[in-house]
């Protein structure tokens, strides 16, 4: 008995899509492959007009409707990226969509999913709890539902990132994909064995959203929690994905939110590549075992590009901290005149950049006649701290660091 999606389908699904996407390029990342230690090709699927491979199956899958199915209308749930692609297709298809998605999506998620025209109803804390509003409005309204993974179409349309993939770059020996309910994995899975029977499939989970991983293993399902992956914050993986997944794929790592965070910082940092959490997933794995990758050539989604600017910011700012480029130092001072001058022209004879300035005199525990300040200032590398803690010290000037500073530099 086969499985529930074919090669064909994908390549169906492909004719169906054409000129209706990007297609995606798929590059050589050399500057994040040699921070990895591996040799990495990427393929980009931020890059579409949804910021994601969602759109790839909500097209095939909307195509697919008959007239009377989309007079009636269409109904989703997702975290945003899923929603995005429905939306976008619907609209330029002239059917009416509504999306439900957990109350916590991340604003741009919801404001761009409403801005390619969809009525959005944002519902519970999780997908799980979305499907109870979906159910409830497909029950009062008659909606098609369009399901986010566990779907032949849905499946066939995310295939063809990987059969683009093949096509592009023939000599892959690994494959490492990323894993909400399954259906990317599944479609690439399928699309790519047809080209290379002995290919290496692996998924990517996270440590708090296990689920297809324990699926396959017979394990009972724990998933819960925050991460910054939200875009595979699955909790229950598809039937359809999970039976292709179990044919297919090798292996799936679970990632820490320490991974995925340095993968998102990595990919801004030495691939000029803006990419979400889930869209990272695949880096953090690499980044997690390092050592099975080496000497493959391995190739691997970036998935979606859709994370908030605030949330990015941050995790460039830390990333920054966490190699040592920012610091922030707390120093004893006596509460003089010039005192200020002084620490401020050690640090400058550092050659390192003072960022911001806290004075603090008031609260109990300084000495009544002392003061602590707390410097932020951007430096070279963790050396180069030391270097300053040092000569701040030699100056009289007590001096600690209170930032979280790697002094092993991890590749990312």
């Amino acid at each position: 008995m086969g499985l529930p999606v074919s090669f064909e389908d994908i390549e169906k699904a492909a004719e169906s899509l054409s000129g209706k996407i990007l297609r995606t390029p798929a590059i050589e990342a050399p500057a994040l492959g040699d921070a990895l230690g591996v040799d990495l090709s990427l393929k980009l699927e931020n890059l579409q007009r949804t910021g994601s491979f969602k759109a790839r199956g909500a097209y095939v899958k909307l195509a697919s409707l008959s007239e009377a199915e989309r007079a009636r209308g269409v109904i989703a749930m997702s975290a945003g990226n899923h929603a995005q692609g429905v939306a976008y297709h619907a609209t330029q298809l002239g059917i009416r969509s509504t999306i439900v998605m957990p109350a916590a999506t991340p604003f741009t998620k919801v404001e761009k999913t409403r801005n390619f025209g969809a009525t959005v109803v944002q519902y519970g804390a999780t997908l799980a709890e979305s499907r109870e509003k979906v159910e409830e409005l497909v029950a009062e309204h008659g909606y098609i539902l369009i399901h986010p993974y566990d779907d032949p179409l849905i499946i066939a349309g995310q295939g063809t990132a990987g059969l683009e993939l093949m096509r592009d770059i023939p000599d892959l020996d690994t494959l490492v994909v990323p894993i909400g309910g399954g259906g990317l994995i599944s479609g690439i899975a399928v699309a790519a064995r047809h080209f290379n029977p002995q290919i290496e499939i692996i998924g990517v989970q996270t440590e708090q959203f296990p689920s297809m991983y324990e699926a396959l293993r017979g394990l009972p399902p724990s998933s819960g929690g925050e991460t910054l992956a939200e875009g595979i914050a699955v909790k229950t993986p598809g039937k359809l994905t999970t039976e292709i997944c179990r044919a297919l794929v090798e292996d799936i790592i679970l990632v820490g939110e320490v991974e995925i965070e340095r993968a998102v910082n990595g990919c801004a940092e030495h691939q000029n590549l803006v990419a979400e959490g889930a869209g990272a997933a695949g880096i953090a794995a690499i980044l997690k075992a390092p050592e099975r990758f080496r000497g493959r050539k391995v190739g691997t989604v970036i998935c979606g590009g859709n994370i908030d600017q605030r949330m990015l910011a941050t995790v460039l700012l830390r990333g920054l901290s966490r190699h040592g480029r920012l610091a922030r130092l707390r120093i004893d001072i006596s509460d003089q005149p010039g005192t200020l001058a002084r620490v401020a022209g050690v640090i400058g004879e550092a050659s390192a950049n003072i960022v911001e300035v806290h004075h603090q005199r008031m609260f109990q525990d300084v000495p009544i006649k002392k003061a602590e300040l707390e410097v932020l200032i951007e430096t070279r590398n963790p050396d180069h701290v030391l270097e300053i803690v040092a000569a701040l010290n030699a100056a009289g000037l007590k001096t600690r660091v209170m930032s979280n500073m790697a002094m092993e530099q991890a590749p990312l």
